[in-house]
């Protein structure tokens, strides 16, 4: 922004209220309430400040400098130019919704197809915009279940990310719903559903299971699970990879009632962690419980195509007693960039690059095998781009510490969630990961593990 030189006016406007100084303002505050001066640098040209942060950004490390095998959620994805080139445009450029739609046809339809697709791709009947990220939205989805339900229990697995369970417990503290873990087992690293099933009661409102879970590993028991749920009577929330869908079944052949996700995969840079994108579906009969908004098809009174808010279940919006949210900030950016990702990826673009990523996981857990100091736990397991590692002579803090020395972003450490795997971290890969970021990785932890 260029500079305005403003001193003439500052003067015109001191003397035009009787002031030689701008001092003289706070001169009715007694020095010891006034707030310390801010300890600011001195000003720059606008030379001098783009030399300034050109030298901070010297010290950023790009992923080709430094491969990341961090794990988790958040984890770098490919991104077509043409998704950037379009969200960047001013008539989507916003993280807000519509609040006048009729004047934003074009911003409403992106929305139409990014729901459409969602629904798709889960296999759902519904799908809302405007969720936070997938922690948040299993917060909404566990309300949800207790509204639908009228009953006062949610039950997660144990290993599910701790922020997800943090957030999880924030959103259902004041609703009178209880969460309840059940084990996992420690053999596979998958949910232990005969302690399920004893967990499940008559106050059961809703059942979280992943897959793929928090370990990468997928659970390939979906007949058990869905007589599960259908011989009780509660609501199934199902965590999804949204990527993994290209090769496993939909939640929706497996008794899924709800399914959530996280987005960022689909079209939206991991930049400082985010922004994320809460992704959510539903069967068509829970549709009016759904948090956030849902656009819909209809035709004007000249027949043509119109598209419009069909469902608005914020507070803002309906009577406050009555509303199933009060999101604010849309993350409509988001869904934009996700919709304009799966059109340009496809059926075959997806199946592909789901395939891609299966690979890539299957590769680095035979690298790694190979390691002598390095054990795989639940090796044997199917998994798609996740891999537990545990190192035999080092903690996992000291590998990574040693790794990042090397030019390499270890795992996502999981020593003091889940002790009883020891000195274990989640290591991920992706599309971006090339045959030689695992090899560079294998070759230093043979070295320093």
């Amino acid at each position: 922004m260029s500079f305005l030189p403003n001193e003439q006016e500052k003067e015109e406007m001191l003397k035009a209220i009787g002031c030689k100084t701008v001092e003289d303002l706070f001169r009715d505050i007694p020095r010891e309430f006034r707030s310390p001066p801010i300890n600011l640098p001195d000003p720059m040209s606008e030379i001098e400040i783009k030399d300034y942060f050109k030298e901070i950004l010297s010290k950023n490390a790009s992923f080709e400098d430094m491969p990341s095998f961090f794990g988790g959620d958040v984890m770098p994805h490919w991104i077509p130019s043409a998704v950037e080139a379009l969200v960047s445009r001013p008539e989507f450029y916003s993280a807000y919704f519509s609040y006048q739609p009729e004047a934003s046809y074009g911003m409403l339809q992106t929305l139409f197809e990014y729901q459409s697709m969602i629904c798709e791709l889960t296999g759902m009947d519904v799908a809302p915009i405007g969720l936070y990220d997938s922690a948040s939205t299993l917060g909404e989805a566990a309300r949800m279940c207790a509204r639908v339900t009228k009953k006062s229990e949610f039950l997660i697995p144990k290993n599910v990310s701790w922020q997800k369970k943090s957030v999880l417990k924030n959103y259902t503290k004041g609703c009178g719903l209880e969460v309840k873990e059940f084990p996992y087992d420690k053999s596979n690293g998958k949910v232990d559903l005969s302690g399920l099933e004893e967990e499940i009661s008559q106050h059961t409102a809703g059942i979280y299971l992943e897959n793929p879970n928090f370990f990468g590993i997928i659970d390939d028991r979906l007949e058990k699970i869905k007589r599960l749920r259908e011989s009780n009577e509660f609501l199934l929330v199902t965590g999804v990879d949204l990527l993994s869908l290209g090769v496993i079944k939909p939640p929706s052949e497996w008794g899924a009632d709800l399914v959530i996700g996280e987005g960022q995969a689909l079209g939206n840079p991991m930049n400082l962690g985010g922004s994320l994108l809460g992704v959510m579906a539903s069967k068509r009969k829970y549709m009016r419980q759904l948090p956030g908004r849902i656009v819909g098809l209809t035709t004007d009174r000249d027949e043509n195509p119109a598209f419009c808010f069909t469902l608005q279940t914020r507070d803002q919006f309906i009577k406050r007693d009555r509303s199933s949210s009060n999101i604010c900030t849309a993350e409509t950016l988001h869904a934009c960039a996700s919709a304009v990702y799966l059109a340009l990826m496809g059926r075959g673009g997806l199946i592909k690059l789901a395939k891609w990523n299966f690979e890539r996981g299957y590769r680095l857990k035979q690298a790694l095998k190979e390691v002598s100091q390095v054990e795989i736990p639940f090796e044997r397991e199917l998994s798609f781009n996740q891999v537990l590692v545990r190192c035999k002579r080092k903690k996992a803090e000291d590998v990574n510490k040693e790794l990042l020395a090397n030019g390499i972003q270890g795992g996502l450490i999981l020593t003091k969630q889940f002790p009883e795997l020891g000195e274990v971290a989640l290591y991920g890969v992706t599309e971006q990961h090339k045959d030689e970021h695992i090899e560079k990785l294998v070759k230093t932890l043979e070295r320093i593990a």
